[in-house]
């Protein structure tokens, strides 16, 4: 077999095959004799069918056979005779097989190419303190506070704000049409009341009714009713005030697990600090990261970049059905988000690369014992067995995935600890 490489780019490669006509023909005649055995020709017995006859009439067939035997194994050893990795399977053009000729074909690639990242203490990165300010612990409390809220009807008084009130609402939209609901729990002061409507019900009383009209404005949430005159009828049936727990021992306790409000109030400024914590570790391995992509200065291959862009995608489109909303009514333009995500991509792949080199370069291993370990938080955070997400990975062949990200934040681990860094 002759091979003959060129290269187009330092990542882009191309290499041309010539079979020999000796080694087609081959197997040409193993595949006709296949063919033969199950031949069925008019004027012959299954299996009595002439091979001449057979590759006239399966000639097509044959050869697309051969070929799909021949190029594969081809490309094989082409690769590894010289060494090289693909990042994705190589396309194959020019093809041209035949009986009596060699098989010839050329095939383009993508491959990383080895490099040197460089001195990893030369990098300079920059770890935020982990800092809580001091009110941080009572804006928590407030919340939770705020949350444990509850509504109890109130009489002998109009509506005030921060009440909230059961009313039967009419609606008449631009063209008349009536829309009527008996009783609506509305909350004064909620994102979702059109704007005005409050306002409007301020003052009045259990038993009242008041019929009023509403612009709504160029930008309201719902496009058909933007920029549109409504009227509104509303009936007060009953009014409801909001009432605040005390912030006490008995509200700690209310929660759970805490006797006081002092032990409910450690755990929450622990839990801050524990916060403040890992965005600091997050903040200075971002930093790494960015610093790590900047160290490969040659052009990324193109398939790679585009394999992340897509990863992004499909990881917003998760986010999006996690949170119950079906990403094909969510407003996106879908290809302009994905071209915004290039250049993240492209730093992604960088960082990526740069970490893989340093485990070659470092004999990095990912060990059984580290693996067992990702696959059982894997399994926690699924709420499965161990054993039934090891045996999905090693069906999927998950299981490299898995020993390369624990390579990478070795990796990662490694690089942080030669760095230099110094705090914010």
């Amino acid at each position: 077999m002759k091979t003959e490489f060129v290269d187009i780019s330092q990542t882009q490669k191309q290499f041309t095959v010539e079979i020999p006509s000796e080694v087609v023909d081959a197997q040409i005649e193993r595949v006709t004799r296949t063919y033969t055995k199950a031949a069925r020709v008019p004027g012959f017995r299954p299996g009595k069918v002439p091979a001449k006859i057979v590759k006239q009439r399966f000639k097509e067939q044959i050869l697309q056979d051969v070929a799909r035997e021949l190029v594969p194994r081809a490309v094989d050893e082409a690769l590894q005779e010289r060494g090289v990795e693909p990042v994705d399977s190589p396309d194959v053009k020019d093809f041209a097989i035949d009986e009596g000729r060699p098989l010839k074909f050329t095939a383009t690639f993508e491959t990383v190419p080895e490099f040197d990242p460089g001195d990893l203490t030369s990098i300079r990165v920059k770890r935020p303190l982990a800092t809580v300010a001091p009110e941080a612990a009572d804006q928590v409390l407030g919340r939770l506070r705020d949350r444990a809220a509850r509504y109890e009807p109130v009489e002998g008084r109009p509506i005030a704000e921060g009440d909230a009130a059961v009313v039967d609402i009419e609606r008449v939209d631009p063209n008349g049409e009536r829309d009527k609901h008996e009783q609506v729990p509305v909350t004064l002061g909620a994102p979702a009341n059109p704007p005005g409507f409050d306002a409007n019900l301020i003052g009045l009383a259990a038993g009242e009714t008041k019929t009023f009209p509403i612009h709504l404005p160029e930008d309201y949430a719902v496009p058909e009713m933007a920029n549109t005159d409504v009227t509104y009828t509303v009936t007060i049936k009953e009014l409801r005030q909001r009432i605040v727990p005390e912030l006490d021992d008995e509200f700690a306790k209310d929660l759970g697990e805490f006797e006081t409000l002092a032990a409910l109030r450690e755990r929450v400024a622990a839990d801050l600090q524990l916060e403040a914590e890992v965005a600091s570790k997050r903040q200075t391995r971002s930093e790494l990261l960015k610093a790590l992509s900047q160290r490969v200065t040659f052009d990324l291959p193109a398939v790679l970049v585009d394999r992340e862009m897509d990863r992004r995608v499909e990881e917003l489109v998760r986010r999006l059905m996690d949170q119950q909303v079906d990403p094909r009514q969510a407003n996106i333009d879908w290809p302009q988000f994905r071209e915004s995500q290039r250049e993240p991509a492209r730093e992604a792949v960088a960082a990526a690369m740069v970490l893989d080199q340093i485990v070659r370069l470092e004999g990095i291993v990912a060990d059984e014992e580290a693996i067992a370990h990702e696959i059982e938080h894997l399994a926690t955070r699924l709420g499965r067995t161990p054993a039934v997400v090891r045996a999905q990975l090693e069906k999927e062949g998950g299981i490299a995935r898995l020993a390369s990200g624990i390579r990478r934040e070795k990796a990662v681990e490694l690089a942080l600890s030669r760095a230099i860094t110094a705090e914010d």
